[in-house]
């Protein structure tokens, strides 16, 4: 049986000890890990490392003994309780050796829970569990974290009292960095606040979140497509303590720059021209790159870009003498002035 993203929310915070298996397959390893351990913790309770209720099997050993998953499937735990065995990494080469062990499963055998990267529809993995009554099947996505999630990954490193902005502040860092990142984060914030009754504040956030050299970058190219040249220099400093130089953010101008050309351009308008980019843009980012792509206007981003284009070749000559990030950050200036001008 196949699980929407909605229903699977909800199975991975509990599930049901009477399946035959579920399998957990997207394209980015860290979220389907990161399913993969909730279900699992939910499923055998803790202890059952220790307790032998879980069994480990890489997925490319079941093409060459495919008989060993029936038989971890089957075996007699010493301990009671709910077994599982996890099967990591599997693709079509292993389909055999676990479709058998579906076919041949029996109520008090270990459940049997599989991972996978990207599968196509095709699949006959994915054909194996979402044809059978009694497993599921549940694609994992690349998008944000719903609130739901973010407030289980809260309340599972115990904090609970967080008011709206600083939900407001968690959800738009969950949005720009990676699960793993994020489930570190909060876990850092939970040592943080140790022993600290408080409200969680945007203070104590702004303390454990990090500061990738992507997300500054973002920032400071949304800050001067925004006309705010008052905050460009501190961003530059943050980007130049973080090891930035000035040909990356140029072309990081450059890349923003031409998408937001690429938008005001479209034939059919701004809002014709963000829904064909490739890859698409979701959420709070595709609303801010519309917004920025209206305020300019084709014209004035035509006269960006050939600044940009400029400050790039001063940067690259031979006879520069200038000290290259100071010139990028008058440009940067001079660009976000542009943006103020009507």
């Amino acid at each position: 049986m196949k699980l929407s993203p909605r229903e699977a929310d909800g199975y991975f915070a509990k599930p049901d000890p009477g399946k035959t298996g579920i399998l957990i397959y997207g394209a980015d390893a860290m979220r389907v890990s990161l399913k993969r351990q909730q279900v699992l913790a939910a499923l055998l309770g803790p202890g059952a490392e220790e307790e032998m209720r879980l069994s480990r099997l890489p997925g490319s050993d079941l093409r060459k003994d495919p008989a060993q998953l029936l038989d971890a499937v089957k075996a007699v735990g010493f301990f009671p309780g709910v077994r599982a065995v996890f099967v990591e990494g599997a693709n079509d080469t292993a389909t055999p050796a676990i479709t058998a062990a579906l076919e041949e499963w029996q109520p008090g055998d270990a459940q049997i829970v599989v991972t996978a990267g990207q599968l196509k529809a095709s699949s006959k993995l994915r054909k194996a569990f979402e044809g059978h009554s009694n497993a599921y099947a549940v694609g994992i996505y690349d998008d944000p974290p719903s609130r739901a999630e973010i407030e289980r990954i809260l309340g599972e490193a115990g904090i609970r009292d967080v008011p709206g902005d600083s939900m407001s502040a968690l959800t738009d860092i969950a949005n720009d960095i990676g699960p793993g990142d994020f489930s570190r984060m909060i876990e850092k914030l939970a040592l943080y606040k140790h022993g600290d009754s408080s409200p969680l504040s945007l203070e104590d956030i702004g303390a454990v979140a990090p500061q990738s050299t992507e997300a500054a970058l973002d920032d400071v190219l949304n800050v001067v497509a925004e006309g705010r040249s008052a905050e460009i220099g501190p961003l530059i400093r943050r980007l130049q303590a973080q090891g930035t130089n000035a040909v990356t953010l140029c072309i990081g101008a450059t890349r923003h720059f031409r998408t937001l050309y690429t938008i005001a351009s479209a034939p059919g308008g701004p809002a014709q021209g963000i829904g064909q980019l490739r890859p698409p843009l979701y959420g709070k980012r595709r609303d801010r790159m519309l917004r920025q792509a209206q305020n300019w206007g084709a014209n004035r981003l035509e006269t960006a870009l050939t600044l940009i284009t400029d400050t790039d070749l001063a940067l690259r000559s031979a006879g520069q003498t200038a000290p290259a990030l100071a010139l990028m950050e008058r440009a940067l200036i001079r660009l976000a002035m542009l943006g103020r001008a009507r």
